[in-house]
């Protein structure tokens, strides 16, 4: 399985939560598969999609899913310290590991060499955070929408992306939709 493939499987158990999207080939993957007002497509900021959420999900009740990948999740590792600090009740971190920078020509990160993003979640004291096959990815997801967190998931797929189209959205109306959306939510 892929990341594509990943995207398509939890798309289903996605229904009204607010979803902050990686940048690069996962944000356009995501646009391509269920577009909608509650998904803030990153189109820079790499390694950021995770606090972005996190910060959300300090604002609004509303459970907020930041997807985000293993490169990223590298470049940042302090948010997992911050996530567990933070505990907030209704968010998730969902990790797609492909062992890759998938956006930039699919070189190898640490975690194709044996770095555990869920044990590196676990340490700063995530208490659910699982590595599991994308397979598995949207059955684990439905369960914790049903739980509270936060809950880290780390999904590990193969490298590789189709091809995309650009989203057709500016970075403005991709943020003014989206602060919309979180406006009418908190009405």
């Amino acid at each position: 399985m892929r990341r594509y493939e990943l995207l398509q499987s939890i798309a289903p158990v996605l229904t009204d939560e607010f979803i902050i999207c990686n940048l690069g080939f996962p944000s356009q993957e995501l646009y391509s598969i269920r577009d909608n007002d509650h998904t803030f497509y990153m189109l820079g900021s790499m390694g950021l999609s995770s606090s972005i959420g996190l910060g959300l999900s300090m604002e609004i009740d509303s459970t907020v899913v930041s997807i985000d990948g293993d490169g990223s999740v590298l470049m940042n590792l302090g948010t997992l310290s911050t996530i567990a600090l933070e505990n907030r009740k209704n968010f998730i971190l969902l990790i797609v590991d492909n062992g890759s920078y998938g956006s930039t020509g699919d070189q190898p990160t640490q975690t194709s060499r044996g770095t555990s993003l869920a044990a590196i979640a676990k340490a700063c004291g995530i208490e659910s955070s699982v590595e599991i096959p994308g397979d598995q990815a949207a059955a684990k997801l439905a369960e914790c929408l049903k739980t509270p967190g936060p809950h880290v998931i780390v999904a590990k797929v193969e490298p590789g992306s189709p091809a995309m189209t650009p989203i057709p959205l500016t970075s403005l109306a991709i943020r003014d939709r989206f602060r919309d959306a979180v406006k009418r939510s908190m009405a």
